[in-house]
């Protein structure tokens, strides 16, 4: 079997392979026919089809939406002979389709014999010990990870891809994650697809169909899914603000700190014959106990390896520090050797590439990318002006037609008023009618009376007895005349009372329709204000085209960037602090909700490790602490 080596340079070194370098896509010539490419979203969501031909070959690429890692299909050509095309090829092709330039980070993934393999980019595709099934599937996947997603990933897109590709690892548990962070996630998987949370848009039950959080979490404890949801929803109202690409990239900086984030694990045996996990990541070579993979037992950045070779199924790892004894350790397939010095080869790339100066195009693509946030900046504060703007129109229009509605209100009851008015002036005044009428008629009868008094008096009789009887009767006429003369006095006291209670009601007619006449013109002019103050049919629209915005980047702009980005570092620490206490407090709120016999033996090392005060990065560093040659001596005899 021949031996595969790759010799690492020191720190101070140039690596032998540098990544392929941003932009770099090669130029397809002339290929065979028959063969279709095609890029599938594994999500079922519409995506718009481009269609690229060259020659004969015919690729069919989804590039509208991407949903979950993107999957190509080889559809093997009648004429295997004339195929010419390399990996580079096949690579580069889907790169420039996608608008990807960060490159490096990439590769087209297969699967054989339950083993994982990369494309290489030097050799013909169908020369690739592939599976000879049709199609024949690659995966566009990330293959190396940053170090710091923030500082690395330049590129919306490549962030995009890595967001797809953690966040499936994640819920798929290639990942662990401790449940309250995987809440956290959720939310910010939720601000990423669906924007802002609106309380009117965003009602219960709207994530039912959504996959947001791991089986193994669900299952941990004894909640609901509308429980669940509720969590989930309460920190998605918090990101209000955010950008799709900046929720994604919120969502890789947490994800970024899990024990098992950007980590190859492989089988391995030491010298000693022991059963181990050999860790491959982008800051070096761990080795784990097989029952725990979040916390490593040793580690080794690649600034201490100077190279690395295999010979048949064993590994020789040789320090930087020729005073120290290489130590070797055993694969179980040869495949997978060539697979573990892929990756070796490509993160120690980086990893040196990382700790010198960015090359012209990383800067010009970065400046780019400055540039290009600089402006979506202005076009999200332009957009928050105008629907500001419009919603305080809205408001005001709002208010308009509610004042207007009540004026209309005032004028009805005035108007109901004003006929209650005439109705009671049309009863006082028939009611003083029939008092004059009355008043009338006792005079008359009083007339009546007295007429007969006087009758009475000239028909004297003669007796005594009978001028008794009639001075009687004069005495009763006199008093019944006096009551009669009383009664009319009353009564006509009595007309003149409605006479003024007419004119009263007739005054008090004439008020309310003076009134009725000065609410009619007052919502006549506030009908013609509203009008006048009513939305502008050529508002600015929500659908902003980037065509048609200009912008014109000065230094004071840029300087006033650079303050902005001073000032959401500091706002930035302040969010992790509230952001670890909100985590401990949803951690506390759930924890009697835990059914403990189901938890598995990650969790419990990963709660071990939290009791303990120990992450990711400072157990690293704790191993780093000790010298190479005791770590090495360490590793011989597990």
């Amino acid at each position: 079997m021949g031996r595969e080596a790759f010799k690492m340079a020191s720190p101070r070194g140039e690596p032998l392979a540098a990544p392929p370098s941003p932009g770099e896509l090669s130029v397809f010539g002339a290929v065979p026919e028959l063969v279709r490419a095609a890029l599938g979203i594994l999500d079922r969501a519409p995506c718009r089809i481009q269609t690229l031909l060259s020659s004969s070959w015919s690729l069919l690429l989804c590039t509208e939406l991407l949903l979950d890692p993107v999957t190509l299909h080889l559809c093997e050509p009648s004429l295997q002979g004339e195929v010419k095309w390399k990996g580079k090829d096949l690579f580069d092709l889907v790169c420039r389709t996608l608008g990807l330039r960060e490159t490096w980070f990439f590769g087209l993934q297969y699967t054989i014999k339950d083993t994982v393999a990369w494309l290489k980019m030097d050799k013909k595709v169908l020369d690739h010990d592939v599976p000879t099934e049709e199609p024949k599937t690659f995966h566009f996947l990330a293959k190396f990870y940053p170090e710091n997603a923030e500082e690395e990933l330049v590129q919306e897109i490549t962030q995009h891809l890595f967001f797809l590709q953690v966040k499936k690892q994640i819920l798929d548990e290639k990942i662990f994650c401790p449940p309250e962070a995987s809440v956290l996630l959720a939310s910010y998987a939720v601000q990423a697809k669906y924007g802002d949370y609106d309380p009117n848009v965003h009602k219960r039950g709207f994530l039912a169909q959504e996959e947001l959080l791991p089986k193994r979490v669900i299952n941990l404890y004894q909640m609901t899914p509308e429980m669940w949801e509720e969590r989930i929803t309460a920190w998605y109202a918090e990101h209000r603000g955010r950008a799709r690409d900046e929720a994604e990239m919120e969502y890789l900086k947490i994800a970024q700190d899990l024990e098992m984030y950007g980590v190859n694990y492989f089988a391995i045996r030491n010298k000693k014959g022991t059963e181990l996990l050999l860790g491959v990541d982008a800051l070096g070579l761990h080795i784990y106990d097989p029952d725990n993979r979040l916390t490593p037992k040793i580690s080794f950045p690649w600034n201490e390896i100077r190279n690395i070779s295999y010979s048949d199924k064993e590994f020789t790892i040789k320090p930087l520090d020729k005073k120290i004894d290489v130590f070797k350790f055993n694969s179980s397939k040869l495949r997978v050797n060539k697979l573990i010095l892929q990756l070796c080869i490509g993160n120690h790339d980086l990893f040196m590439r990382r700790r010198k100066a960015d090359s012209l195009e990383v800067q010009q693509m970065k400046a780019q990318a400055r540039e290009e946030k600089a402006r979506k900046q202005m076009e999200r504060q332009c957009l928050a002006r105008e629907k500001q703007m419009r919603e305080e129109a809205e408001r005001t229009r709002d208010e308009l037609e509610r004042r207007l509605m009540q004026l209309k209100e005032e004028a009805t009851m005035a108007n109901e008023a004003l006929m209650r008015s005439e109705e009671t002036a049309d009863l006082l005044a028939e009611k003083a009618q029939i008092t004059e009428e009355e008043a009338k008629l006792l005079a008359q009868k009083a007339a009546e009376a007295e007429q007969e008094m006087q009758r009475i008096k000239a028909t004297a009789i003669r007796t005594e007895e009978e001028k008794r009887l009639m001075e009687q009767k004069v005495l009763e006429a006199e008093m019944l005349a006096l009551k009669m003369a009383e009664e009319s006095e009353r009564r006509a006291k009595e007309a003149d009372q409605l006479k003024q209670d007419l004119q009263e009601a007739r005054e008090s007619e004439r008020r309310a329709k003076q009134k009725l006449l000065e609410i009619t013109s007052k919502s006549s002019y506030t009908s013609m204000n509203s009008s006048t103050t009513a939305l502008p049919t050529d508002l600015p629209s929500y659908n902003l085209i980037s065509e048609s915005l200009s912008f014109d980047f000065k230094d004071t702009d840029m300087k006033r960037l650079s303050m902005e980005i001073e000032k959401e570092k500091v706002e930035y620490m302040e969010r992790s602090k509230h952001l670890q206490e909100q985590l401990n407090e949803l951690k506390t709120e759930i924890e009697a909700l835990k059914l403990k016999e189901r938890e598995t033996a990650l969790d419990i090392l990963h709660n071990e490790n939290s009791s303990r005060g120990n992450s990711k990065h400072n157990t690293i560093k704790k191993l780093t602490l000790q010298s190479t040659k005791s770590r090495v001596a360490f590793f011989e005899e597990l």
